[in-house]
């Protein structure tokens, strides 16, 4: 079946399954069916025994910047892998890449981004309306490449409601840093039983100033060893001094300071969705579009010293005329495109023994060419779908739940000199059941799940990899407002193509990687225990975890070089992680129609691989510890976070470390409420102190720090 049979044999299940439910009478306007909203787990998130987080409303408001990674990077337990201003993924427990899943309401988002960590996240997260986050392993849900969690962004594209009359959002803000331009608009409206929604989205920066070198400490003084070493073996000739200073003022002049080429993009997107809504079904569809192109750190040393130390904001006027980010100096350039279809449907009592039936289709078109010198060179293509089904029970022997069947196909190329692995089409299939019961006053969940996942490559032999997991979770009550949960399960994670295949020099992660057609499943058994306490006025929960992996996959340093990359080969060995992440918020004061409150969180990870020698892992992330103090009030809200991140001196075999940092961000707005209107104004700063910021999470962390202080202001209008 092609994708376009695919979709109108979903679109007609759909609208077959809302013929026969009763329709809305004349004159009368459908209200959300909460039973079959969707939501990250199927159970919801209240009493859930995995660790969880959401985003939404006015917290996501001021969280929210250029890329999932960034947004969410700051939670407890939660860190961004940052490729710059455009690319990041979230890291959660100090797992990432392909075990973090990474979705667009419930259906993955189909890009590439899990390939490398210079690949963008094709959803923006200032047009989502709510993410939803489940720490630690959602394999039983979202397929075994969930292992290390997911993070769902709500679009709301496909509307469930017909609202009462046309609803707007209108946000537009710009920042100092990067001359940073960024507009948003989303309309919601409908009638009788038809709702549709519109998006528009644009965004648009220059490359980023930073507070020092755009290489780190560590690193040049690795490339002043290594130059020293080098004279050394080789001799100096009869020219020795007059060479050793032309070198000398060489690597002077490819020492970038004050701000990172290849940081500087250009967004732009939108959707077009429209639902049918009965009083006990919908059935909808959605269109979106992405257009991108942004520019890849690490990659060039364009400018030297001279140029940057005396001379910045003449440098910085020059930098921000460059409408190619960069690609005159060499700096490689990504131009991306993708056109994605959804397709969502939920029916209330389908039949007897069932309480709902949701369905759900994404099918994505997934293209972009990593140009550099104004050529262009290796082409990605992604054309994938995948489709889901959960039909929730009544309760049978005490127990409620859902039973699920997920489909994919993922057709993967890479065409071009850098091109790291070959040509993998991926099919995928998943059952699971998850459910909950009561036992007096303790709650129980449990779930199962069955994959099978196939890979086949261009030019050698096929893969496939069948895995079960399992979980089971105890909710206990204690003494009023607090409550104990503790949550045992076993994965199993298929290896992607990438770990399996590749062979090649990969200069988005800087190593030629090497993949290892031979991978086994990565399995992993978990223990989670969470306690929380609320009451008014105050919020307290801390989460420890163990995970036990056997056949863990990394990618393990040999110390050869090939084509001038340092080589990585895919590996596995049995790994521990364990970790331990609290939060809390107590009001301290409140006058009037006003409250202030102080919060506090801290966390941790430390992960063993079971290998001789140097048992750490590459990009582990370091300690951190923030406070912040947030008041809000019917005018004004205003907040003040700060975040120490420790140093991180526990690195892997050929890995730098890498210093400790700060990080205070702060934002005021002030709110207006003309008519049936609702106006923020806001000034926002992050990176106050002008930082020099280094995630040890990411790969080119010793080649592009995070942006220096940036201020941004902005207008965001409801009505």
């Amino acid at each position: 079946m092609n994708r376009i049979q695919l979709i109108f044999a979903a679109v007609a299940t759909c609208l077959g399954g809302a013929a026969f439910t009763a329709e809305v009478p004349d004159g009368e306007q459908s209200s959300e069916i909460e039973e079959i909203v969707v939501l990250a787990h199927p159970l919801g998130s209240e009493g859930l025994a995995q660790a969880s987080d959401v985003l939404e409303e006015e917290e996501l408001e001021r969280k929210a910047v250029d890329n999932i990674g960034a947004t969410v990077g700051n939670e407890p337990g939660i860190h961004n892998s940052s490729y710059g201003a455009a690319a990041g993924r979230p890291i959660i427990h100090g797992l990432g890449g392909a075990r973090v899943r990474i979705m667009e309401s419930q259906i993955d988002t189909l890009d590439v981004s899990v390939s490398s960590g210079d690949h963008a996240v094709t959803v923006d997260p200032i047009i989502a309306e709510r993410v939803e986050i489940l720490k630690g392993s959602a394999t039983l849900l979202y397929g075994s490449g969930a292992i290390g969690g997911v993070v769902d962004i709500h679009t709301g594209r496909i509307p469930q409601e017909v609202p009462e009359r046309i609803e707007a959002a209108f946000d537009v803000r710009g920042s100092d840093n990067g001359d940073g331009r960024n507009g948003t608009l989303r309309l919601d409206g409908g009638g009788g039983n038809v709702a549709w929604h519109v998006d528009a989205f644009t965004r648009e920066a220059n490359d980023y100033d930073i507070p020092g070198f755009s290489e780190s400490a560590a690193q040049r003084a690795l490339e002043e060893e290594e130059e020293h070493h080098d004279e050394q073996e080789h001799g100096a000739d009869d020219h020795g001094d007059e060479d050793e200073h032309h070198e000398e003022e060489g690597h002077e002049e490819d020492e970038v300071r004050g701000y990172l080429p290849g940081s500087g993009l250009e967004v732009s997107g939108g959707s077009v969705g429209f639902s049918i809504i009965s009083d006990r079904s919908f059935v909808g569809l959605a269109v979106s579009r992405l257009d991108s192109e942004y520019g890849i750190p690490g990659h060039s040393h364009a400018h030297g010293p001279d140029e940057h130390e005396d001379e910045h904001e003449d440098d910085a006027d020059d930098h921000e005329e460059e409408e190619d980010h960069g690609d005159e100096a060499g700096t490689p350039v990504v131009d991306l495109a993708q056109t994605r279809i959804d397709v969502k449907s939920g029916i209330a009592d389908p039949f007897a023994g069932f309480e709902k039936l949701n369905l759900r289709l994404g099918i994505n078109d997934y293209e972009h060419v990593e140009n550099e010198a104004g050529e262009a060179g290796t082409a990605f293509a992604n054309k994938a779908w995948e489709a889901r089904a959960e039909l929730g029970h009544n309760p049978v022997g005490g127990w409620r739940g859902t039973l699920g069947v997920q489909l994919g196909d993922r057709e993967f190329s890479v065409v071009g000199e850098e091109a790291f692995t070959p040509p993998v089409d991926t099919s995928s299939v998943g059952f699971f059941w998850v459910g909950e019961r009561s036992l007096g006053e303790l709650g129980l969940e449990a779930g199962l799940r069955f994959d099978s996942v196939e890979h086949a490559p261009a030019h050698s032999s096929s893969r496939d990899f069948n895995g079960a997991s399992a979980s089971l979770g105890l909710i206990v009550p204690l003494t009023e407002g607090w409550q104990a949960t503790l949550l045992a399960d076993n994965s199993t994670r298929a290896p992607v193509g990438e770990e399996l295949f590749s062979d090649s020099p990969h200069p988005g992660t800087g190593v030629f990687e090497i993949g290892d057609p031979e991978l086994d499943l990565e399995k992993a058994r978990n223990v989670t225990a969470t306690l929380t306490g609320s009451a008014d006025g105050w919020f307290l929960q801390g989460t420890f975890y163990y995970t036990n992996f056997a056949d863990f996959i990394y990618q393990a340093a040999t110390g050869e070089e090939r084509d001038g990359f340092a080589v990585r080969r895919y590996s596995q060995a049995d790994a521990r992680f364990t970790g331990f992440e609290v939060e809390g918020s107590v009001r301290v004061a409140e006058w009037g129609s006003g409250h202030l409150e102080i919060g506090a969180f801290f966390d941790m990870v430390s992960p063993e691989i079971d290998v001789s020698g140097n048992d750490n892992l590459p990009l582990i992330p370091p300690q951190r510890t923030g406070v912040s103090l947030k008041f809000t009030g019917d005018r004004l809200l205003a907040n003040m976070d700060y975040i120490r991140a420790s140093e991180q001196d526990d690195v892997a075999d050929f890995e730098l470390p890498s210093d400790s940092y700060d990080d205070l961000r702060a934002r005021v707005a002030w709110r207006f409420r003309p008519g049936d209107m609702v106006v923020d104004l806001f000034l926002a700063g992050r990176n106050l102190t002008d930082s020099e910021q280094r995630l040890h999470t990411s790969v080119v962390k010793d080649l592009a720090p995070q942006p220096g202080r940036t201020i941004e202001t902005g207008l965001r209008m409801r009505f």
